[in-house]
Formats: structure tokens, C-alpha cells, sequence
């Protein structure tokens, strides 16, 4: 089935579930088990099922299989944020002396967590520069346990070359992990590209409308996970039956990771994702092939409108020539280059924070990927935690504006822009 379909069908059949044509909402804590053994055999992983909604729910597990087909990889993992996708992943694979390679144009938070939480666990992340991808087998030694990278940068909005930075992975033997939150499968399906492991926030496009929190962490299924170097997987876990991740599952073995993250992070930290949220993402991804083409249209249209503007300095959209990693992206994103664009007003901070202000269709909110038109300035806000010289490096400026371009009709999101870049001066 293509994409659209599977959007719509993918992992629901009503005849399981009492024939309800929309998937229900499992609102349960816990599971009736049919007997003793059948709760020792749940336990044991000698059958697959549900024991506690900490772990799984019927609801999830739609949205887990959907978004598996969506990205073409063979399992899935939801959590209760992004955030926790992204660090589950890192914590699912590296340990204390461990390294990754990252990319240096992260979002904040995200930066945040690589540069000061992972250290304090004993895992050092090295930056690099992605534009050249080289620079991620410059940084390669023999503690590091991990490529990352994010599609498109936030907020610079620059391309990653994802074929060349997989044949690096490949070649060191490393899993390829990449964030593909700014670019939902049906604009980029990074599996087909190399990527071992798919993160995306579903609270931004796949949600779609702002309503709910939660992540999910794609597992291609491909990588070997044998080496001895990824101990996590090779040496018997004492929390765990003994269990060895890479060897010990059966037919479940490749998709090691995804249950490993499941039985280890999910179960023992617990950010898990709520059976109402995991519904609200069924219901945006149902809709999410015709709404990114309309942020794309958008998009795009509201980035030559800038680009044309004598009150802006420049502007970043991943589908305008000359814009960073345009040629990347024309090769990456041949359906439409999403509703991300970044500008810089003239007249730097303080212009920018008044454009803020004068908004009216515009929400001023730390979100992106909403029906809405959004819009923030991120020097103050979501990366105001990173020292200037972090924010030099991310390509973030004090007069830069990001823009996440919604639904509404193009010529009302282009009239607000043009106002509120008059009043800002």
C-alpha cells in the first residue's frame, strides 16, 4: 500500500477489535492475565502481549506498527516525548566511557542534553560540523558507539547529507541515528537512506494540531548488533533473565533494539506515552500526507515573499536556491520541502522581538509543525540556554526569526508577515 494508505489502515484490523471502525482508546492500567503461566510465559518473553500500560496498550501498539510501515522499518517504540526518544536511544546503547558523534546544529534542548546531562552519565558527545561529512569520520575513535544527526538543522534549517553520512556509519560500524522530526515520511523516509534508527517528536507535523505530547523511535531492523563493542546487547543482563539482546530473542533479533529499549528504559525509567495521546497522533497522522503538502506550498511561498522583501536580510528555507543545503535538500525531499523558514529581520534583536509582538495570526509559541502559523525568536528562547559561541556554531543570530508556516490561506499568513515586519521598524 503506499504511503497515504498506510496512514489511514496500518496496524488496525476492527474485526480484533469488536469491529469499531475507529481504534479504540484503551484507557487501562493493567491486563487480566488468562492464567499463571500465561503470566510467567508475558514475563518470560515466551509470549508477546500486555502486562502493564507502563510497558505497552493496545492503542500504542497501532501507533507503533503505523509509524513502523510509515518509516519502513520493522518495529517501533512510542514514549511520552521526543526528548525521552532521543534520550532512551543514546541510553539504549551507549554506557559510562562511551561516545557519539553528533552534529552540531541540534535543537536546543536537544544540544542541551548531549552537552551537559549525557557527561554527568559518563558519555561524551563530540560536535561536528555536518555540512562536510567528513567531519563525523574525523571524530570517530574507538569509544564511539553512535552517529547522530538531525535531517534538517533547527532552526538553520541546513540539510544533512544523509547517504554520506551512512556510509561513514557503515563503514566504522556504528548505528546511524537519525531526528526526522522536521521531515515526517511523507516528505523523507531516512531508512531508505541508510539510517539505522528514526526519532521523531509526535508532537510537531505527525500530531499535527498541538494537542498532545509524545516521541517514537523507529528500529530499522538492519543493524548487527553482535559486535562486542555494543556490550548492552553482548553480555548477559542480571535485570533481565540473564538475556542477551543480540543473540537470545529468536526471530525477535532484529529488531534487538526496539525490544531492549522497551524492556530496559521504558520499563525501569517509565516515560511512557498515554493511550489519549497515542489516539490524537493516529487521528493527525491520518492527515498527514495532505498537510504537509499544504505547509510545503505555504512554505515555500511565504520564503520568496521574504526573500523579496527590502526589511529582510536573508532567509533560510530548504527548497529556495542559495539557501544552506539547498542542493541536499532537492536531492532528500522531492515532496515538498516542508513549512520551516528562517529570516532575518533588518534591525537585529530588537527588531525581531517586536515583529514577535505584532503578530495576529501568528501564535507566539515554543512549537513547531501545528495547522497553525507559529512563530518565535530563538536566541531568547528554546536555544537561549546555549553560550553566543554554541550559538554562533548552530548558525543562530540575534536577529534570526523562525517561522513554522500553518495551513491558513497563504495571502492572510503573508498579509500578518507584512505587518508585522512594518510595525517592527
Amino acid at each position: 500500500m503506499k504511503l497515504e494508505t498506510l496512514a489511514i489502515h496500518a496496524g488496525y484490523t476492527p474485526e480484533q477489535e469488536g469491529h469499531s471502525c475507529a481504534v479504540p482508546v484503551y484507557r487501562t492500567s493493567a491486563y487480566q492475565f488468562n492464567s499463571t503461566e500465561h503470566a510467567a510465559n508475558l514475563f518470560a518473553l515466551k509470549e508477546l502481549g500486555n502486562i502493564y500500560s507502563r510497558i505497552s496498550n493496545p492503542t500504542q501498539d497501532v501507533l507503533e506498527q503505523r509509524m513502523a510501515q510509515l518509516e519502513g522499518g520493522k518495529a517501533a517504540l512510542a514514549l511520552s516525548s521526543g526528548t525521552s526518544a532521543i534520550f532512551y536511544t543514546i541510553i539504549n546503547i551507549c554506557e559510562h566511557g562511551d561516545e557519539v558523534v553528533a552534529a552540531h546544529n541540534l535543537y536546543g534542548g536537544t544540544y542541551a542534553q548531549f552537552n551537559s546531562i549525557l557527561p554527568q552519565l559518563g558519555i561524551t558527545v563530540r560536535f561536528v560540523d555536518p555540512t562536510d561529512p567528513e567531519n563525523f569520520a574525523k571524530a570517530i575513535n574507538d569509544k564511539t558507539r553512535a552517529i547522530y544527526c538531525e535531517t534538517l538543522g533547527n532552526p538553520a534549517l541546513n540539510m544533512t547529507d544523509l547517504d554520506a553520512v551512512a556510509a561513514i556509519a557503515q563503514k566504522a560500524q556504528l548505528p546511524f541515528i537519525v531526528d526526522s522530526t522536521f521531515t515526517p515520511p511523507s516528505m523523507l523516509r531516512p531508512i531508505e537512506y541508510g539510517a539505522d534508527i528514526v526519532i521523531h517528536s509526535l508532537t510537531k507535523w505527525l500530531g499535527g494540531h498541538g494537542t498532545g505530547l509524545g516521541g517514537i523511535v523507529i528500529d530499522a531492523g538492519n543493524f548487527d548488533w553482535t559486535n562486542p563493542k555494543f556490550s548492552l546487547y553482548n553480555v548477559p543482563d542480571d535485570s533481565y533473565h540473564g538475556l542477551r539482546y543480540a543473540h537470545d530473542l529468536g526471530e525477535l533479533n532484529p529488531v534487538a533494539f526496539a525490544l531492549r529499549m522497551r524492556l530496559v528504559p521504558l520499563r525501569n525509567l517509565g516515560a511512557c506515552i498515554t493511550p489519549d495521546n497515542s489516539w490524537m497522533f493516529l487521528q493527525g497522522i491520518e492527515t498527514l500526507a495532505l498537510r504537509v503538502e499544504r505547509h510545503s506550498e505555504n512554505g515555500l511561498a511565504v520564503a520568496r515573499h521574504l526573500q523579496a522583501h527590502p526589511d529582510v536580510d536573508w532567509v533560510n528555507y530548504p527548497g529556495l536556491e542559495g539557501s544552506p543545503g539547498h542542493e541536499a535538500a532537492a536531492k532528500y525531499l522531492q515532496n515538498g520541502f516542508g513549512g520551516m523558514v528562517s529570516f532575518g529581520i533588518r534591525g537585529g534583536r530588537e527588531a525581531g522581538q517586536k515583529f514577535i509582538e505584532n503578530l495576529q495570526i501568528f501564535s507566539h509559541v515554543a512549537n513547531v509543525g501545528d495547522a497553525k502559523s507559529l512563530a518565535i525568536h530563538p536566541a531568547t528562547t528554546t536555544h537561549s540556554q546555549l553560550s553566543p559561541e554554541q550559538l554562533e556554531s548552530s548558525g543562530i543570530s540575534d536577529e534570526l526569526i523562525r517561522l513554522s508556516i500553518g495551513i491558513e490561506h497563504i495571502d492572510d499568513i503573508v498579509a500578518d508577515l507584512d505587518q508585522a515586519i512594518k510595525n517592527a521598524h
